[in-house]
């Protein structure tokens, strides 16, 4: 909602607030602009819990009789990260767009990098030379549309998985939340694409060392 259709909302809220109560649900409370703010008690209701976000799911499922693979549902699950609303948004797009909404639809249709790519990426990371993860990576990007503080994001979820020595696993998550913030504020992501793949060479390297 744009700031001038929200200052049109305050004059609405301000008319009927003796015989109607408005309810505005957003992510980002710092979108909604001050005005209609100071006229609102503000709650925050934190991630549904994944077993009451997949139960629902189940039931919009047998409901419009989405073809879902369980593969499917599982990333559903994962993206969604509690937020219910986007799950059923996702489930949405994906009964539009395929047949069959499995876990390469669910990655398609929200764009983030699916579990094979992280794994090519960090492979190449810290098996290849600079140079030639450099250009798989961004050749990787450019092909798939992906955005690296997405793919920071599934490198995070692949460390916090995988088998890594503490100081290698300490290091990269370190690196990892310095690359995301330094995005975050507006920088290069061809510089951090490289800070990245430093740091996993820095981390690979102590770990062999030690």
């Amino acid at each position: 909602m744009t700031s001038a259709a929200q200052s049109a909302l305050r004059r609405v809220i301000e008319q009927y607030t003796k015989n109607v109560r408005f309810c505005i649900i957003c992510n980002y409370v710092n979108k909604i602009i001050p005005a209609v703010q100071s006229r609102c008690t503000r709650f925050r209701f934190g991630p549904l819990p994944r077993p009451e976000v997949e139960k629902r799911l189940n039931h919009v499922v047998d409901a419009e009789k989405v073809n879902l693979t369980e593969d499917g549902r599982q990333a559903l699950l994962k993206l969604s990260k509690g937020d219910m609303r986007r799950a059923l948004n996702v489930l949405q797009a994906c009964h539009a767009a395929y047949d069959v909404t499995d876990e390469a639809a669910v990655y398609n249709c929200t764009g983030n990098p699916d579990p094979a790519d992280i794994e090519a990426i960090m492979q190449s990371m810290m098996n290849e030379s600079f140079e030639t993860s450099y250009r798989r990576i961004s050749s990787l990007k450019m092909e798939k549309g992906l955005a690296l503080q997405d793919i920071i994001q599934g490198c995070f979820d692949f460390v916090a998985t995988v088998e890594f020595p503490r100081q290698t696993r300490v290091v990269l998550l370190d690196h990892l939340a310095q690359v995301e913030h330094r995005l975050s504020t507006g920088a290069s992501e061809k510089l951090q694409l490289t800070a990245l793949l430093g740091a996993t060479k820095l981390a690979i390297e102590l770990s062999q060392n030690k």
